[in-house]
């Protein structure tokens, strides 16, 4: 790889990639979908549920001894090719939040690894980020910590000559999610039970719910050490959906 500018401390930094550090968009919700006295299960070796390719697995492999050892956990590696080519980690703590002092902690941590690894054949940019409200969903905590919101979910393979889904998590298990979809034809079960190791990619949908408890949870707890972060509003297009 090239030489470029670490965007952590604007000096010349040799045989590395970029660094960014990004907040949530909007904001990151700490309890959305679960009770205030609940609290939340964190184990750093819950398995992943998410399509990747083999690099994508290979980097992911590097990268998630280091948020372990750090404390957090990964949530999703993914390259693509904005700026030539952006290697984006995504991560979170306990919570489910990620700060701006946490990007700058995990950033710094994997830059020298990435660095004697070198996965990548070519110059990248090193993007380091929180999941957000609307969420990528990879493990079976996500998704009961989610119960009752919407979700928008592809398996990595057909089951009964149906890949997509759209609609409510209605019950998770340590095998399956089962996902209640508005527009099942009359006299169907509208629940359908999707293994896990079958999920391709899930995401939260933006919805009014979200959002109101994503708010509602930020004025409850608000975030004082990153002044950048943007806060949660709620406008009349805020739950429009690209299909």
């Amino acid at each position: 790889m090239g030489v470029n500018i670490s965007g952590l401390t604007g000096e010349w930094v040799p045989n590395g990639p970029r660094s960014f550090c990004f907040p949530a968009r909007r904001q990151y919700p700490k309890r959305v979908g679960r009770r205030k006295d609940e609290p939340m299960t964190f184990d750093l070796n819950e398995k992943r549920y998410i399509k990747e390719t083999a690099l994508e697995a290979r980097i992911a492999r590097i990268v998630e001894p280091v948020a372990n050892d750090l404390g957090y956990s990964l949530v999703r590696v993914k390259i693509t090719q904005e700026n030539g080519c952006t290697l984006q980690i995504m991560a979170e703590d306990a919570e489910g939040r990620f700060t701006i002092t946490d990007c700058e902690r995990l950033s710094k941590e994997l830059s020298p690894v990435l660095d004697v690894e070198d996965p990548i054949d070519r110059e990248y940019h090193l993007e380091v980020s929180s999941p957000g409200i609307d969420r990528p969903l990879v493990r079976a905590r996500d998704f009961r910590t989610y119960l009752g919101h919407e979700v928008k979910l592809e398996l990595s393979d057909m089951l009964e000559g149906r890949k997509r889904y759209r609609g409510e998590i209605a019950a998770i298990d340590d095998e399956a999610v089962t996902i209640r979809l508005p527009d099942a034809p009359g006299g169907t079960d509208p629940d359908h039970r999707l293994p896990l190791t079958l999920l391709g990619e899930a995401k939260l949908v933006m919805t009014d719910a979200l959002m109101s408890m994503a708010r509602a949870d930020q004025e409850a707890h608000p975030i004082d050490d990153d002044a950048d972060i943007e806060t949660v509003e709620v406008s009349d297009d805020a739950t429009e959906e690209t299909n």
